[in-house]
């Protein structure tokens, strides 16, 4: 299987099928080069073995959790998150642990979303 399929399928299982889609579909005509850059890291980060999906989305989501105004990431690394096993306290532990280091606001905003987030579970 070449690189570009193997990190489509990696992608596809841990943000899942419809995110991969939007994904595909939103940079499709602007910059096509780009999600293939994204299947690549997909694909290049399970062959390297070294950190599995579950560190790998809790550094992602504290990434974009400390930089603020990531509301569309922040809601398919969530997704991605409880997809490949982290629980939803695992995921508010991480937000909470970076309080001290981001502050209040950016954390409160992370949390909003994960709720939002698990909310689609309760429906």
């Amino acid at each position: 299987m070449n690189k570009y399929k193997n990190g489509l399928k990696i992608r596809e299982a841990v943000i899942g099928k419809e995110a991969s889609r939007m994904v595909s579909d939103s940079l499709s005509e602007i910059a096509p080069l780009l999600d293939k850059k994204t299947l690549l890291v997909f694909d290049e980060a399970v062959a390297r073995g070294i950190l599995d999906m579950k560190q790998r989305e809790m550094i992602t989501i504290t990434t974009l959790l400390t930089q603020g105004d990531t509301v569309s990431q922040l809601r398919i690394h969530i997704q991605a998150a409880l997809n490949v096993g982290m629980t939803r306290d695992e995921i508010v532990e991480t937000m909470i642990h970076c309080l001290s280091y981001v502050g209040f606001p950016k954390v409160l905003n992370a949390i909003a979303i994960a709720k939002e987030i698990f909310n689609q579970y309760d429906d």
